[in-house]
């Protein structure tokens, strides 16, 4: 049998994250975030649009329709076909996962892949009112699964945060500290210039008219400390002891991420720089009111399959979709939280939801180069009860990417 090649990653890139309906990007499409990030993507991989196979792009919140293939059309790669996946909060990284699998497998050479999104221009529905003739419009929501009351389909603050908090038993305290923590460490990162080899600036017309060229993650709060999130309201007094607070999860958010991926033995021949080896990935269900501990399932699941153990993992990002998850994950694995999330994550730079897994792989991979190499690994929950995660080998860099 032929020898299957590796997955690499030869670039990456992301738009600065915007805060929906308020921000910069509020009156920018997916559809235009997911043409900057794989324009960029493209660009950055030296290889020209006819040598790509396919683009991959997570999509969750945009009414459906093929997002992918509508972005490579707009940039001219007719021949590249596209496919949109919906894998809820994991989507993006679901899309490279798929890229990977692809190239893995030999039935494909080279692979767009990420997410876009755009809560802010988010669709709504007209859904009819049983037995009347009336419609009642509601924002597009792709439901994840048969709603109980104990995990509602749409109210992931019940389902993920207050489950998660209760069967882990996080406190309030834990996940104020754990949200102030995230800011800190994005605006650090911001100040440190972390962000500006993976950040395409993205030229955009505001709400008001006014054009600016946004590069900036603009989301994480430099006044956020632990004290001011303890006085915030909790999302469901009604409910005793609830503890999840806008603060201590993740915000509403638009923005897009993509990376190139080739087979190794393509990237050789070209003689394009692997960025990051795809050693490996798994993706679990687990019953929806567990979903904000799905990621330690997915975690050690991508590890055992990469041949990873747990103590040589560098760096982790896990997606703080709300603290109490994050909190509980790296409570049930033993991570140091020193390892997790060091540039911040969804309850600082926001969680544009189909983007958030590409755009955590994109900050992973150029963490690690900054570091001079290493493992990571990338991991979220899922609407519905599920989680995914990815294992990444960094090769120490040998330019400037």
């Amino acid at each position: 049998m032929p020898v299957r090649p590796d997955a690499v990653i030869v670039s990456a890139a992301r738009t600065a994250i915007g805060t929906a309906n308020k921000g910069t990007l509020a009156a920018t499409s997916a559809f235009d975030l997911a043409e900057h990030v794989v324009a960029a993507a493209l660009e950055r991989s030296g290889l020209p649009s006819e040598a790509y196979d396919d683009v991959v792009l997570g999509e969750v919140m945009q009414g459906g329709g093929n997002i992918a293939r509508h972005t490579a059309v707009r940039l001219g790669m007719t021949s590249v076909p596209g496919l949109a996946q919906n894998r809820q909060c994991a989507s993006g990284l679901s899309a490279v996962i798929t890229a990977a699998a692809d190239i893995r497998a030999g039935m494909g050479r080279a692979v767009i892949a990420g997410g876009t999104e755009s809560l802010s221009l988010t669709p709504s529905v007209h859904q009819r009112i049983p037995g009347t003739r009336d419609f009642d419009p509601a924002r597009w929501m792709s439901p994840s699964h048969q709603p109980t009351e104990t995990a509602p389909a749409i109210d992931m603050s019940i389902t993920v945060g207050w489950n998660t908090a209760q069967i882990a038993g996080v406190s309030r305290e834990e996940m104020d500290a754990w949200a102030a923590e995230s800011h800190r460490k994005a605006v650090a990162a911001i100040d440190g210039g972390r962000f500006e080899d993976e950040i395409v600036p993205v030229k955009v017309t505001r709400v008001d008219g006014t054009e600016v060229v946004f590069g900036v993650d603009e989301h994480p709060r430099r006044d956020t400390t632990a004290e001011k999130l303890a006085g915030l309201k909790v999302l469901h007094p009604e409910i005793e002891g609830f503890s999840i607070t806008a603060g201590n999860s993740s915000g509403l958010n638009d923005g897009a991420a993509a990376m190139a991926l080739l087979a190794d033995d393509l990237a050789r021949q070209e003689g394009v720089e692997a960025l990051a080896l795809v050693r490996g990935w798994a993706s679990v269900g687990v019953d929806p009111v567990r979903t904000g501990l799905a990621p330690v399932e997915a975690i050690m699941m991508a590890l055992a399959r990469s041949g990873t153990a747990l103590g040589d993992v560098d760096l982790f990002e896990i997606n703080e979709a709300f603290a109490s998850m994050c909190v509980a994950t790296t409570r049930a694995l033993d991570i140091d939280p020193a390892t997790v999330n060091v540039n911040g994550s969804g309850c600082s730079l926001g969680h544009p939801i189909a983007a958030s897994g590409a755009r955590m792989i994109t900050t992973l991979v150029h963490e690690l180069r900054r570091r001079g190499g290493g493992t990571g690994v990338a991991a979220l929950c899922a609407g519905g009860g599920m989680g995914s995660a990815i294992v990444l080998d960094v090769p120490a860099p040998t330019s400037r990417s």
